[in-house]
């Protein structure tokens, strides 16, 4: 199998970022700060864990914790996404994806944007950041290029989902040729980015390392929330003439229990989306 890097990268700078993001619905290797960086990231995250507990799968991190505002909006990966959705960026969601050394977790072949209740496909982009290396022995994502021009595709919910499935419904695509998948493989302190619609997964991590990865999904402001009213975002770049979200509270300080407080109703009424679409 390939790597995306193989088939997506390259000149992955302004034109050609996007060119490759508009054919592909993806683009991998983009080197957004060094391996240094990258650690300490990976190093504040897990100073973090031991006072809160695991940050795995958590929503909107960014409103607790500093490192990760300062990697959602790094003028590097703000560039990328730029040239993926336009100058005026919202930042919805950020959390970190952990696979731990050894375990059976994994991700079935699915689209980001089946639950998530947004207006406009092409209005968002998820961006991986890696803070420890990703590789197929540690369960890096695949992606099937071109996927997200066939739009949504149909998924199968299981009764009670499996236990080593990390989504929160279980949901995957059955009957899919995966022939095409590449291996999105980074370094630490490379990013992918890729479609709402990009079909993809990831297998367990066999390595002997955490796999940590950091997740961000960006928005144009002209896009919204269709199942509700209470979602909210920040603007990290250009102008907001929408105003359709509201306004979250970036972290200036680290683990304030009122800002905890928030994050933590934030990922209930975030997973409470996901069943509500699933439900409507």
């Amino acid at each position: 199998m390939l790597t995306a890097t193989d088939t997506a990268a390259g000149d992955a700078t302004g034109a050609a970022l996007a060119g490759r993001y508009r054919r592909a619905g993806l683009v991998s290797g983009i080197r957004i700060f060094d391996a240094e960086t990258a650690l300490s990231h990976r190093v504040r995250m897990e100073d973090a864990e031991a006072q809160v507990g695991p940050l795995h799968w958590q929503d909107k991190v960014h409103l607790i914790l500093t490192s990760m505002w300062e990697m959602v909006t790094h003028p590097a990966l703000l560039d990328a996404v730029e040239a993926c959705i336009g100058p005026n960026i919202l930042l919805y969601n950020s959390m970190y994806v952990v696979k731990e050394p050894h375990t059976p977790a994994k991700v079935n072949w699915h689209q980001d944007l089946t639950y998530w209740g947004l207006s406009d496909d092409d209005a968002q982009v998820s961006a991986w950041l890696a803070l420890s290396p990703a590789t197929i022995e540690s369960g890096c994502m695949q992606m099937i290029p071109g996927s997200h021009l066939g739009g949504r595709r149909d998924h199968t919910i299981p009764e009670r989902p499996a236990d080593d499935d990390v989504l929160h419904h279980g949901q995957f695509i059955e009957g899919l040729d995966t022939s095409r998948a590449v291996h999105t493989v980074l370094e630490p302190g490379e990013a992918s980015l890729h479609h709402g619609w990009t079909v993809h997964s990831s297998m367990p991590n066999r390595s002997d390392d955490r796999r940590i990865g950091m997740n961000a999904q960006y928005l144009a402001p002209h896009c919204r929330q269709l199942a509700h009213n209470q979602d909210t975002a920040v603007l990290v770049r250009g102008v907001d003439r929408y105003g359709h979200f509201g306004i979250d509270v970036p972290a200036t300080t680290d683990l304030d229990p009122a800002a905890l407080a928030r994050q933590r109703a934030f990922t209930e009424l975030i997973k409470r989306t996901y069943d509500d679409v699933r439900a409507g």
